[in-house]
């Protein structure tokens, strides 16, 4: 097992593999992957998180959370676009670790994407719940708490759950429903519907900067970064915890490849999409939360609405509340959307390979789309959402997300260093820094999560190998052609 687990495939084999059998429809431009990318970047990031990391963490410097998170996910970004433009297959970093660090880093890759991408469904499902519920109760609509509430919560004791009385989160698994019938039909309308949510949250972001800047109290930003009241609580430690928490902001980029073979040019569109989305993304987000903080007190900002908090603290900006409330209510959509296809693509490319059962990696044969892969994904991913709170997900997602990331990063840095001979489309620039820098700033990142999520994720590495141990080990592909080669080598 020990040799299997440093098994690799080639890329030659990774391009033989995609361009064989149970192809999916190659249908996305770089302007639409581009589109993605904010679709899947821009949701509970900036409309949720944000109150939470500058109350509990960051304080008026929030700004500079995300420029730390921006810088990571740059660097990051530069590795994954060589790697997507190099490697144009789905199966994003799971397919990229394969190819440089064995089946090893990449089973363990692939299973924090599920733990990325899937619970990123769900968790964005609860704050699009409390946006719509909010919506709702304007227009005069009342949907009773205890079912719009999770069951559970996290205790005093941050690894243990409690009762809260309310019985489902039921807007919530609703709306995963609706976007996993959606992503099922197929990759076009997807698309389309991402490009018509991306349009309208976009618009909504950029009139909340427009007129919320003439309401700014600078008094609120002073003191800019408070003093340290713990690990983590205020001062720098402060700013380097919400930049862990607020990284669920920038997810969506690496979603965009795992959507590598429905790409029709992915050594050109891949990487524009990848640094295109992100660019326009960080912008934002330090624009918006520096106005957020200038207009409310941080420590006014730990709601689960904080822009619609911000709106109406002024009489002057109750007209925004509702289109605001519309965005973010878009703007989350677009996420699980981006999320969903994602999410369904990992586990086509590990069925592919064997590490997952076949019926993973099924093809629906109308709509060239990983049906079963997307219902699975549905499914779990209501179910989650209608039961757990949003932070206790969103922390979970942050670190499998970022354990990806430092893998990529590493994995260019290596296949620079044993396949120097490899044709790059896009080459990150300045790699022993590029790569470096981008390992280190997500390591520390994750570093600064709680101890209660590093528990989780290493309850869910346990599971994984269990997994693999059972399942995957048994039935790889790449073990399975190792051990008929050998078997053929052999004297007769």
């Amino acid at each position: 097992m020990a040799s299997q687990l440093l098994a690799t495939k080639s890329i030659v084999e990774l391009h033989e593999q995609e361009s064989s059998g149970n192809q999916l429809r190659r249908a996305l431009t770089a302007t639409q992957l581009t589109l993605l990318g904010i679709g899947g970047i821009i949701g509970t990031g900036i409309f949720v998180l944000t109150g939470t990391a500058a109350a509990e963490h960051a304080g008026p410097a929030l700004a500079l959370s995300f420029i730390v998170a921006g810088l990571g996910c740059t660097f990051a970004g530069l590795c994954y676009a060589e790697f997507a433009a190099m490697i144009p297959v789905s199966g994003s970093a799971y397919s990229y670790s394969y190819a440089t660090l064995g089946e090893g880093i990449a089973w363990f890759i692939g299973w924090n994407l599920i733990l990325e991408y899937l619970f990123a469904v769900a968790t964005v499902s609860v704050g699009w719940s409390g946006y719509a519920i909010s919506f709702l109760e304007q227009v005069h609509i009342h949907i009773p708490a205890a079912l719009s509430n999770a069951p559970l919560d996290q205790g005093a004791d941050p690894l243990h759950l409690v009762r809260t009385g309310a019985i489902l989160n039921l807007p919530a698994m609703a709306i995963v429903a609706a976007i996993a019938t959606i992503c099922y039909i197929g990759i076009k309308q997807s698309a389309a519907f991402n490009s018509v949510i991306v349009t309208i949250k976009v618009t909504v972001i950029v009139l909340f900067i427009l007129f919320g800047v003439s309401f700014i109290n600078t008094g609120n930003w002073h003191p800019f970064i408070p003093p340290n009241a713990g690990h983590g609580v205020y001062g720098w430690s402060g700013i380097m915890a919400a930049s862990g928490v607020i990284f669920f902001a920038y997810i969506g980029f690496d979603a965009i490849s795992t959507a590598a073979q429905e790409a029709k040019n992915p050594q050109r569109d891949m990487p524009i999409g990848i640094l295109a989305s992100l660019v326009i993304c960080t912008v934002l987000y330090v624009i918006v939360s520096t106005i957020l903080t200038g207009m409310v007190s941080y420590k006014e900002l730990d709601v689960a609405a904080p822009v619609a908090l911000a709106l109406d603290k002024y009489p002057g900006l109750h007209w925004l509340g509702i289109p605001v409330k519309l965005g973010a209510v878009a703007g989350m959509t677009s996420v699980m959307l981006v999320m969903t296809i994602a999410q369904a693509r990992i586990f086509f490319a590990m069925a592919r390979d064997g590490l997952l059962p076949p019926f993973f990696g099924r093809v629906h044969p109308r709509f060239r789309t990983p049906s079963t892969g997307t219902a699975i994904t549905g499914v779990t991913a209501a179910i989650i959402g209608g039961l757990f709170p949003v932070k206790v997900l969103g922390e979970l997602v942050s670190i499998g997300t970022l354990a990806a990331f430092v893998t990529v990063c590493l994995g260019v840095l290596i296949l620079r260093r044993t396949r120097p001979d490899l044709p790059r489309p896009f080459r990150a620039p300045w790699p022993w820094f590029t790569c470096s820098a981008g390992a280190i700033v997500c390591g520390a990142m994750m570093y600064s999560l709680g101890a209660a999520t590093w528990w989780r994720l290493a309850i869910w590495t346990a599971v994984g190998v269990v997994v693999y141990a059972v399942y995957g080990y048994q039935h790889s592909c790449v073990r399975k052609a190792a051990n008929g080669a050998a078997s053929a080598a052999r004297p007769a």
